[in-house]
């Protein structure tokens, strides 16, 4: 699971302190758009962007022939009451991997308002996308909501992952956050394909499958869209006493699904990486340098 297009800069930092007195109750409603294009010349550039704080899109470079664009927060994560919005669209042709470079923290919450992620991600037929995030860490007492609408139009190729946190391990934080909400539809041109709905709270029976398998658990997440051998048996073989993992065809060809439950962070890490090198692999494609593995 992720927060496409937030994260939150210096992953390691302390936790921030609380915001001084004045200034309890106000909200950041930010947003995001990137529409990846082809040129003459077949170079993927970025030919619409823009973008408002708490968020901002780092210079693109090019990797194996795909446009790599970083989306980076300067700021410390999500607070209740903030409001983000996304759109990426990869036009025909086009060949653009959307990544984050740190964590996305979402803190405690001061009311009963979560911090709200809308995000959207179109392929057009004939445009490759990526989107490998970073980990989503949830805080204590976190309120979050995202909502994540996929389009492929027949002929895209789509790679989407997603990467859960149970929270701040380190400083004995496990599942402690408030609540999440997960909304995610894939469509396939007008067909709906997946839909899922999580609604995650550590006092309820909704984590008490992840926590049996290991109670540090980080939950990754996927779905793959392609004309490609998907490689099921290779991913198959992923599955070890650190991660339980599992992938399966949806009702329409060419469209998959992943998921994986890691017994740490250095497992999903590990595991995570070798999805994409899998899928990478069975396109056949240059797998594009993210500089995190």
């Amino acid at each position: 699971m992720s927060a496409l297009g937030v994260n939150a800069a210096g992953q390691g930092a302390p936790q921030p302190v609380a915001p001084p007195a004045g200034v309890q109750g106000r909200s950041l409603h930010g947003h995001l758009r990137a529409v990846a294009a082809v040129d003459a010349g077949g170079r993927t550039f970025l030919r619409d962007q823009s973008f408002r704080a708490p968020l901002h899109l780092s210079k693109p470079h090019d990797d194996a022939g795909a446009l790599v664009v970083n989306m980076v927060s300067p700021t410390a994560g999500l607070f209740d009451g903030d409001e983000v919005d996304v759109s990426l669209v990869v036009e025909s042709g086009a060949r653009a991997v959307f990544t984050t470079p740190a964590a996305t923290r979402i803190h405690r919450a001061r009311g009963d308002r979560p911090a709200v992620v809308r995000q959207s991600l179109t392929v057009h037929a004939g445009g490759f996308a990526e989107y490998f995030p970073e980990r989503l860490i949830p805080q204590r007492g976190a309120r979050y909501r995202q909502e994540t609408t996929l389009r492929v139009e027949p002929g895209g190729t789509l790679l989407f992952f997603e990467w859960l946190a149970p929270g701040r391990v380190a400083h004995g934080e496990v599942f402690a956050f408030t609540e999440l909400h997960w909304h995610t539809d894939l469509r396939i041109g007008e067909t709906l394909v997946a839909r899922e709905r999580y609604a995650l709270r550590p006092e309820g029976p909704s984590l008490a499958g992840v926590r049996l398998a290991f109670p540090e658990g980080h939950y990754l997440g996927g779905f793959i869209v392609g004309d490609f051998p998907f490689p099921r048996e290779e991913i198959d073989r992923l599955d070890d006493p650190d991660a339980a993992v599992g992938a399966g065809p949806l009702a329409v060809p060419g469209v998959w699904t992943i998921k994986a439950l890691c017994r740490d962070s250095l497992s999903a890490r590990r595991t995570l990486g070798a999805l994409r090198a899998l899928v990478y692999q069975a396109l056949p494609r240059v797998m594009p340098a993210l500089r995190r593995f």
